[in-house]
């Protein structure tokens, strides 16, 4: 799969005020690329398509470079006490994705510039929580490797943390375009993950990602330059013969795996759970999905800022977690399991 490259870039004028952002331009300038002026990512209006369906396309390829106005960081649980700002949004579509959720007006990808800025935050949180430890997560609201090769916060961001002796940096993605983060000083510092599932999953729900083959490769190349590796099981879906789709992607995971030290591997499991809001957007923007979003056949769960979601019901869903872990134990017996969403 190709690097992202977007086909349409705005341009916050106050962007300009910092390095990355003249460096960005310029950039962009050189490929040749559309670029726009917008007093704010608010103001982005007027996106080219003939309907809905194109423009939210075109919008998905659209990068707005500006900057983090509010620098209160969200919090982050279970993966970490704040989620670091660097980007919103992603290139990629996968149909089950709850930033549908949280983005679906404005799925445009956003990059911000005035890293000093965050990073200035990032060590008074640090500093707060001394002599804990603050785990900082980077891929919230985007899958910040998708972008980083155009913009190298990500970087500046891993070297950032390995600077500290208190802060650690966590991310998950589903792109391989990783060999400019591999030279990184990341002194430990950074877990770095891929998003994993079933051939089932990949296949039907998650278009414009790297193949899971592709991923697989990347995660031996970050292996190898000595970064904590994870992996996220996640959206975690009962689809027609799930288990046996889940016991082939641990057995493919750990052939991919040998000779890799993974005496410091981490998982992380998260059920497939759903809004009202999205499951419409969802059907909006994807009319032939296969995704199951059948509110009778869930649990109705309470969530952040009053949207609930649905999950599957309590004998499901412990049914999942029991599988899952027992093919865990089963290839990788000492890796550590974070935790069951």
């Amino acid at each position: 799969m190709e690097p992202f490259i977007p086909q349409l870039v705005y341009i916050e004028p106050k962007a300009l005020d910092y390095p990355l952002g003249v460096e960005l331009k310029e950039k962009f300038e050189k490929m040749g690329i559309e670029i726009r002026e917008t007093t704010s990512h608010n103001q982005v209006r007027d996106l080219p398509g003939d309907n809905e369906n194109q423009k939210y396309r075109i919008a998905k390829s659209t990068l707005v470079v500006g900057i983090r106005r509010t620098l209160k960081f969200d919090t982050s649980k279970p993966s970490a006490e704040y989620a670091i700002p660097l980007a919103t949004g992603c290139m990629g579509h996968c149909h089950y994705c709850y930033l549908q959720t949280t983005l679906g007006s404005k799925p445009y990808i956003r990059t911000y510039v005035n890293l000093e800025d965050i990073f200035e935050q990032a060590t008074k949180y640090i500093k707060e929580r001394e002599p804990e430890i603050t785990r900082f997560e980077a891929a919230c609201t985007s899958d910040i490797v998708g972008l980083d090769h155009l913009t190298h916060s990500l970087k500046k961001t891993i070297e950032f943390i390995g600077d500290t002796d208190l802060g650690r940096l966590r991310f998950v993605t589903k792109y391989h375009h990783v060999d400019h983060l591999l030279d990184a000083k990341h002194n430990g510092n950074t877990r770095f993950r891929f998003s994993v599932n079933s051939r089932y999953v990949i296949k039907n729900f998650e278009p414009g990602t790297s193949s899971f083959d592709e991923r697989l490769e990347a995660a031996r190349k970050v292996a190898n330059a000595n970064y904590p590796l994870g992996f996220i099981v996640a959206p975690i879906y009962m689809h027609e013969n799930w288990q046996e789709g889940y016991f082939e992607l641990f057995e493919r995971l750990h052939a991919s795996l040998q000779g890799i030290d993974l005496s410091n591997l981490s998982f992380e499991l998260i059920q497939h759970r759903f809004t009202k809001p999205a499951k419409k957007v969802i059907q909006q923007r994807y009319p032939k999905t296969k995704l199951e979003m059948n509110e009778e056949d869930r649990k109705y769960k309470w969530g952040r800022y009053g949207i609930g979601k649905y999950v599957y019901k309590t004998e499901d869903a412990e049914d999942i977690e029991t599988t899952i872990r027992r093919y865990i134990h089963e290839f990788f017996p000492s890796a550590e399991i974070q935790y069951f969403t």
